[in-house]
C-alpha cells in the first residue's frame, strides 16, 4: 500500500486544515483540548458548521447529497480533526442510520430524514441493547405489536447514548416469535417525542451523563417508519454494525490522545529531564504509536472495500473494533502513568462548568483518571471484545 498522499489528497488535507482553523469555535476547541465536558449545543454548533460545507456527511454518495469521499479522504479528515481538537462527531445519524436509510429506506423516508441528517438539525440515538440482550442482540424482547397501520411498541433499551438529547431513535424490535430469533426482528424509526417514551439517566461515577435507559409503553409508531420489510431488521442491523465497528476504531480519539500523551510526557520532569526522554517510557509510547499506524492501514483497507461496494466483513470490522479499543485503552493508561499522583483529585467543577477555579495541580491532570476509568467500557460497548473474537474465529479462521 502506497502511504504517500497524492497531490489531490494533499490539497484536500490543506483544505481541511484551513477550514478547521478558520471555523472551529475557539470555546469548543478549548474544551476539547482540556478534555472538558461538551453539551449538546457544542456538538451541534460544530456539526452544523461542517454541514455548511457538506462535510458532516462527506462520505455519502453524491446521489444523496454527499461528496463521495474516498477512504483516504475520510482518514485525512478524521486524523486532522483529532490533531486540531475538534469534537468527536455524533455518528448515529451520518454513519449509522443514514446509510441504512439511503440503502434500504423508501423514497418518503429518504426525503424526510436524509436532509435533516445532512445539516445536523436532528440528533439520532441507537436503540439496540437491552437488559437481557447486549452482546446477544438476537435475544432482544422489545416488541412491536401489529395494530393496523401502526405498531404498539413495548419494552426497554439500555445504555442508549445521548437519548436525553435525541430527537429520533432507530430501534430494533421484535415483530414475530414464530421463527428463528433473528428473523422476527424489524427496524423502526421512532420520534422521541412520541407519547409513551420515558428516558431515565444512567450517571457514571465521575458524574458524566451520556448513557440512558429508554422505556416504551404502548408507543404508537406508524408502519411507514419501518425500514424495509417486516422481519428483515437483522439484515439492516448487520449492515449498520459493520459501519459502527469501523467507527469504533476511534482514529480521531486516539490521534488526539497520543498528542496529549506527548504533551504531558514532555511537561512531566523525572530526574530533571522530561519523562518522554526516559528510554523505558519512550519505548512504550513508540510501541503504541506503531500499533496505531498498523490500525490506520487496516481501517483504510476496510473503507476502501466499502467504497468499492464490498461488505466490510464481519471478521474484518471486528478486528478493527478490538484493536481500536486496545490501543485507545493503552494510550489512556500511559497518560495516567505520566500524570501520576496529580490525577488523583476529583475536580467536577472543572469537568462540567466554566467556573473560574484554579485546578489542583497542573491543568492536564484534571481528566486523565476520569477518562481512563470511563474508557474501560470500550471493551463492552459497540460489541464486547469476547464476542468480537468469537466472530473473528468463526468468519476468518473457520473455527
Amino acid at each position: 500500500m502506497d502511504l504517500k498522499l497524492s497531490q489531490q489528497e494533499q490539497a484536500f488535507a490543506d483544505e481541511v486544515r484551513d477550514f478547521i482553523a478558520a471555523r472551529l469555535p475557539r470555546d469548543i476547541e478549548e474544551k476539547v483540548r482540556l478534555d472538558r465536558h461538551l453539551d449538546r449545543d457544542d456538538y451541534m454548533r460544530w456539526q452544523q458548521v461542517l454541514a455548511e460545507r457538506g462535510w458532516f456527511t462527506g462520505a455519502w454518495p453524491r446521489s444523496v447529497g454527499g461528496h463521495e469521499w474516498t477512504a483516504v479522504q475520510t482518514y485525512i479528515f478524521n486524523t486532522i480533526a483529532g490533531e486540531m481538537n475538534c469534537p468527536e462527531l455524533q455518528v448515529f445519524g451520518p454513519s449509522m442510520v443514514g446509510p441504512v436509510i439511503y440503502t434500504y429506506g423508501s423514497d418518503e423516508q429518504k426525503a424526510r430524514h436524509l436532509p435533516a441528517i445532512r445539516d445536523s438539525s436532528v440528533w439520532w440515538c441507537q436503540g439496540y441493547s437491552e437488559p437481557s440482550a447486549g452482546s446477544d442482540l438476537a435475544a432482544l424482547s422489545t416488541r412491536a405489536d401489529d395494530a393496523g397501520d401502526h405498531y404498539l411498541v413495548n419494552g426497554q433499551k439500555i445504555w442508549t447514548s445521548y437519548a436525553h438529547w435525541a430527537d429520533w431513535i432507530f430501534c430494533l424490535v421484535r415483530t414475530s416469535r414464530d421463527m428463528r430469533p433473528q428473523t422476527g426482528i424489524s427496524f423502526l424509526l421512532i420520534d422521541m417525542k412520541t407519547p409513551g417514551i420515558e428516558v431515565q439517566p444512567i450517571r457514571m461515577m465521575d458524574g458524566t451523563h451520556s448513557l440512558n435507559a429508554v422505556f416504551f409503553s404502548d408507543v404508537k409508531v406508524p408502519k411507514a417508519n419501518r425500514i424495509g420489510e417486516e422481519g428483515q431488521g437483522w439484515t439492516y442491523a448487520k449492515f449498520l454494525l459493520e459501519h459502527e465497528r469501523v467507527e469504533n476504531a476511534n482514529l480521531r480519539f486516539i490521534t488526539q490522545e497520543l498528542l496529549k500523551l506527548r504533551r504531558i510526557a514532555g511537561s512531566v520532569r523525572v530526574g530533571g529531564r522530561p519523562l518522554i526522554e526516559d528510554p523505558l517510557f519512550a519505548a512504550k509510547v513508540s510501541a503504541v504509536e506503531a500499533q496505531f499506524k498498523a490500525l490506520e492501514i487496516g481501517v483504510l483497507r476496510v473503507l476502501s472495500n466499502i467504497q468499492a461496494g464490498a461488505p466490510a466483513g464481519a471478521g474484518t470490522s471486528s478486528f478493527i473494533k478490538v484493536r481500536g479499543t486496545q490501543i485507545a485503552q493503552s494510550v489512556l493508561e500511559l497518560i495516567l502513568e505520566a500524570t501520576g499522583a496529580d490525577a488523583q483529585p476529583y475536580q467536577p467543577e472543572l469537568l462540567f462548568t466554566d467556573a473560574d477555579v484554579a485546578p489542583i495541580g497542573p491543568d492536564y491532570a484534571v481528566t486523565p483518571a476520569s477518562s481512563h476509568f470511563w474508557r474501560r467500557a470500550m471493551t463492552i460497548y459497540g460489541g464486547s471484545t469476547e464476542i468480537q473474537r468469537n466472530i473473528m474465529a468463526k468468519h476468518v479462521l473457520g473455527l
